[in-house]
């Protein structure tokens, strides 16, 4: 069976404002960990938009231009790149709200919601699709290389396609395409000679790592910027949204999603923190022997226990019951602490650490 996946670097757009959504929503519950925070963020060329809504019991003063810039220091959006993310012009139209007791919103079932949650494999492939494990660890390991190592100040936009044939158990990386922002005084060839480079290296490590990786280095069709030079990246060549990288940050085109984003909310939100329940249920399930695990869930606003919670195994094993699921219990087990603007680059499911993925 051939697989294909996707994923993009925290420089590209959509990713950007993921990061910076979260990192506002992170700093809200620092400051109040039972404050309300939806936000949602926008950019395109020199402007970002933010909006939404911040409710706390007491005034809350956030810098959302130093936000901007702090995201941006950690990605590479600094002085020298195309993109400098202190330059931003903030359009500032989130509406802040002070209640005595902001749970009213943070602490209920406030939305319909459909929800799925998917394990398989095993921990080797992050209990992800194998093509979807690799295309996200491909894209970590190019993007700690334009930070850190050959490919240093390349990106941080760019975007990896991986091509996977899996077969007799086994693993065989057909194609890579990379497409990596560079700077106009980098020649294209050096783009392409580190980024191939910088692949290669990633993808013997993983081999060593998991020997189902069976495909050999000269078997392999790597393509960097088939279009050329790709020096205008960024806000400056595409625009961007929270929100819109959904497959990527859940299981990749072979699984199906629900119908909520992961960054830019609280985690009591119950898009998040559903979603969080049911792939922690989908991992227990594969590690009980399931073999792979999708589990369904259903919301309404003001309502616990979900409508109805469906699982489909291979294999038959014990699961959890509906009120593994009940609102009340969710929002006890996950903490807000795991909002990061380091997991929203699309490790949600990704990171082992995490308490819903181990």
């Amino acid at each position: 069976m051939i697989r294909v996946s996707e994923s993009v670097l925290p420089g590209h757009p959509d990713k950007f404002c993921d990061q910076i959504a979260d990192e506002i929503v992170n700093r809200v519950c620092a400051f109040e960990e039972e404050a309300y925070a939806q936000i949602e963020v926008g950019v395109w060329s020199d402007e970002m938009y933010i909006n939404g809504t911040i409710l706390t019991s007491q005034k809350i003063e956030i810098d959302f231009k130093d936000v901007v810039r702090y995201v941006g220091d950690r990605i590479g959006y600094v002085e020298n790149n195309h993109i400098d993310a202190s330059k931003y012009k903030i359009r500032d139209y989130v509406c802040r709200l002070n209640m005595k007791d902001p749970t009213f919103w943070s602490r209920y079932v406030n939305d319909q919601s459909v929800v799925i949650g998917w394990a398989g494999y095993d921990e080797k492939t992050s209990y992800l699709p194998p093509e979807h494990f690799l295309s996200l660890y491909l894209k970590d390991e190019v993007f700690k290389s334009c930070l850190f190592g050959y490919m240093k100040g390349l990106g941080p936009d760019g975007k990896i396609i991986v091509i996977v044939e899996e077969k007799d158990k086994k693993f065989l990386l057909k194609e890579v395409l990379l497409t990596i922002m560079h700077p106009s005084k980098v020649n294209i060839s050096e783009v392409v000679s580190v980024s191939i480079k910088t692949l290669n290296q990633a993808y013997i490590k993983l081999k060593e790592y998991d020997s189902r990786w069976a495909s050999e280095i000269n078997q392999i069709t790597f393509k960097v910027n088939p279009n050329g030079e790709f020096t205008n990246g960024g806000s400056n060549g595409d625009n961007g949204q929270t929100g819109r990288k959904l497959v990527m940050d859940y299981y990749g085109p072979r699984i199906p999603i629900g119908g909520g984003a992961l960054s830019g909310k609280i985690i009591g939100h119950i898009d998040r923190v559903a979603a969080y329940a049911a792939r922690h249920a989908a991992v227990k399930a594969v590690k009980s022997g399931a073999g792979e695990c999708l589990v369904r869930l259903a919301y309404a606003p003001n309502v616990n226990l979900p409508l109805n919670v469906l699982y489909e195994m291979k294999n038959e094993v014990k699961t959890e019951g509906i009120d593994f699921f009940d609102y009340r219990n969710m929002v006890k087990i996950y903490s807000p602490k795991h909002i990061t603007s380091e997991r929203a680059q699309g490790k949600y499911f990704f990171d082992l650490s995490l308490p819903w993925n181990g």
